[in-house]
């Protein structure tokens, strides 16, 4: 049997449910681990906010992602309760440019897929509608969106929605742009993310997912300031790169050895994400 389009109301249902597993976000700041970074920004990212993450270039998508996702799990977790829901509305030709997501890959960031609600919409107009839906929900740890390109609705008043949301709410926004120039928004911050090539471990294994980072704005804060950081999947924070490899200034143009969410064979989700552990609205 074809499988049935979802609407509104079934995104509507699946938030409520999420809202009875979890009370209202926690206020206050996102810390990042990176004692530097976080001082930049007064203690860390600010949680009921908009936050942008651009793609320096398409083939940075995957590392833009990766540190889009690092975030969303900071915000998700706080002390003496388990992990919120991350919300992440995903247009569809991002899956056609590079794969759908794959649980596997999420689990080796250290997302368990089954916190994940994923809804996916055939043009931004959809991603950007479920997005400010959910940004409306305290319950959620983080709400991810991520278009492509330069979606004809999304302009500063439509920014100013997700942002007012987020501050209602107190659940950060994440936008995540590729193959989109900057452009005047109400996000808090905006970042551009480039990938860094992981520190190989034993046996030449990929280490952690490394990237570059510029914030490239900050309301009311300094700004157009640079740092080369790793994701520890198993602390879920962020530590600086020069920390660990002070004599090598060589790799901050390399390409990462594998992608930070790698895809199935096929690119696609196993069964259609029926088996993954990823639940799916779209």
């Amino acid at each position: 049997m074809p499988e049935t389009a979802p609407t509104l109301s079934d995104l509507r249902r699946s938030l409520t449910e999420a809202a009875l597993r979890s009370g209202p976000a926690a206020a206050g700041r996102i810390g990042l681990g990176v004692p530097g970074l976080d001082e930049v920004l007064n203690g860390g990212l600010a949680r009921a906010a908009l936050h942008e993450v651009y793609a320096a270039e398409v083939a940075d998508l995957a590392a833009a992602t990766g540190f889009a996702l690092g975030l969303a799990l900071r915000a998700g977790e706080t002390e003496g309760e388990a992990g919120r829901t991350i919300f992440w509305a995903r247009q569809d030709f991002v899956d056609a440019e590079s794969g759908r997501l794959h649980a596997p890959g999420l689990n080796e960031l250290g997302l368990d897929p089954a916190r994940l609600l994923l809804v996916r919409a055939r043009d931004g107009e959809g991603v950007l509608r479920a997005g400010a839906e959910a940004a409306r929900c305290p319950a959620l740890g983080a709400v991810l969106i991520e278009p492509w390109g330069e979606p004809r609705p999304f302009d500063l008043t439509a920014s100013r929605r997700l942002a007012l949301a987020a501050e209602a709410s107190g659940v950060p926004v994440l936008l995540l742009r590729v193959a989109a120039a900057e452009a005047p928004s109400a996000a808090r911050t905006r970042w551009q993310v480039r990938a860094l090539a992981s520190r190989a471990l034993e046996a030449n294994a990929p280490g952690a997912p490394a990237f570059a980072l510029r914030l490239l704005r900050q309301r009311g804060g300094a700004a157009e300031r640079e740092w080369r950081v790793e994701w520890d999947r198993d602390r879920h924070c962020f530590a600086e790169r020069s920390l660990f490899d002070r004599a090598s200034r060589t790799d901050h143009a390399a390409p990462l050895f594998r992608p930070l969410v790698p895809l199935s064979g096929d690119g696609q989700v196993a069964a259609d994400g029926c088996d993954s552990g990823l639940r799916r609205v779209g």
